[in-house]
């Protein structure tokens, strides 16, 4: 099933790609700023999980989005370690433009293959990721 999820979404993605490239940002670069827009500031920690990306990663991938000037870091008052993370104007108008062909693409994509396909797909996997708080028995290894 893991192989068949990775399928799914590199099919998913391949729809994506040209407006990523045309715009010069990766996939976890564009996964960083909808999860900046959606809440405007972050820890690195926070954007780690729900981008699904390793802290390591991260820390090159924020590194460079700041000195290309798509984000800004900033300390927390009171814990000078501790960083936040926020969109900068030109991100944030970086995401407004790939943001209306990306929507486009997702219209295009739910009249090739209906909007019930999406909202079936979206369900099923929203349902499937509440179950990892369910207690499952490991295997017993020997």
């Amino acid at each position: 099933m893991p192989q068949l999820l990775l399928k799914a979404r590199d099919s998913l993605l391949q729809h994506f790609r040209p407006i990523l490239n045309h715009f010069g940002v990766t996939e976890q670069q564009w996964r960083i700023m909808r999860a900046l827009n959606e809440s405007p500031t972050l820890e690195p920690r926070e954007l780690c999980n729900i981008c699904q990306i390793s802290s390591p990663s991260m820390s090159g991938i924020l590194a460079r989005m700041e000195e290309i000037g798509l984000i800004g870091r900033s300390k927390f008052e009171g814990d000078q370690r501790r960083r936040k993370v926020h969109l900068s104007e030109a991100g944030a108008s970086l995401l407004l433009q790939m943001g209306k062909l990306i929507d486009l693409q997702y219209e295009h994509l739910e009249a090739a293959y209906g909007k019930q396909v999406f909202e079936d797909m979206r369900r099923t996997l929203e349902a499937f990721i509440a179950l990892e708080t369910l207690p499952v028995a490991p295997a017993i290894l020997r």
